[in-house]
């Protein structure tokens, strides 16, 4: 049986992962800040699903914690075969001169630092047994960078240099990495930008069908049932409705 660990899993494509894995027979990981809600999806996807499911609760961006979590895993779940870095988020949406610095702490020090503490406990694991896949969750704004965006788009720049510097460190090691990189999501992702205006939050959907985390959760599923020899880079997701960043077409 299989073992994969996701982080960021109390909700939106985190969670939607675990369930994804969850059916498919996986035993699972599942890491989270929300201590009462990760127990929540532990125990609903074990019900579900009659898979071990270990929920880890702490803060991705304490590398001690970390560290002290990861590194004291028992022996019967080190074999990680499948490491999702879902955990990230965006917080604010101003100009440079305007930005909160305290914001672009979070958004650094979760989606750039916090990946590169998980990965680092997780990949020596996958090292030592010449077999892993590592996905990390990019975005749109890895390649594109757009106006009251610039440290969002920053960390995200991170994220898709880190997936192609990994996926060459790791290569000799039999170890797939992947990226993916979706567009417009409806999760609770604008909400935290917009610190919990969930009116200003809607707005950004307004007129056009979004993703949802299960959409990302379904490309998750379909990369790792993908045979051994074939590794997929990077792969882009878009609502149909949406082009890139910039254009999108939207009901009046």
């Amino acid at each position: 049986m299989k073992t994969a660990m996701i982080t960021g899993a109390t909700s939106g494509i985190g969670e939607a992962t675990a369930r994804r894995l969850g059916a498919l027979g996986y035993r699972l990981i599942i890491t989270g800040r929300r201590s009462h809600r990760l127990e929540q999806v532990k125990r609903s996807i074990e019900a579900e699903y009659a898979v071990e499911v270990l929920a880890l609760s702490f803060d991705v961006r304490e590398r001690d914690a970390v560290e002290r979590t990861l590194g004291s895993l028992s022996e019967e779940w080190t074999n990680i075969d499948v490491l999702v870095n879902n955990a990230g988020l965006a917080a604010g949406l101003e100009h440079i001169d305007e930005g909160d610095p305290d914001d672009w702490d979070r958004m650094i020090d979760t989606n750039v630092k916090g990946l590169l503490y998980v990965t680092r406990q997780v990949a020596p694991l996958m090292v030592a047994r010449h077999t892993g896949h590592i996905i990390n969750i990019g975005s749109i704004a890895g390649r594109e960078t757009y106006e009251n965006g610039a440290v969002y788009c920053a960390s995200k720049h991170a994220v898709n240099a880190l997936s192609q510097g990994m996926r060459i460190d790791l290569l000799k090691h039999g170890i797939k990495v992947s990226q993916i990189r979706p567009g417009m999501v409806n999760t609770e992702f604008s909400t935290v930008r917009f610190h919990g205006d969930r009116e200003r939050a809607d707005a950004v959907y307004t007129g056009v069908t979004p993703l949802t985390g299960d959409d990302i959760a379904r490309v998750i599923e379909w990369l790792v049932s993908l045979p051994p020899h074939m590794n997929i880079n990077d792969i882009e997701v878009m609502p149909s409705r949406q082009a890139d960043a910039f254009y999108t077409w939207r009901d009046e």
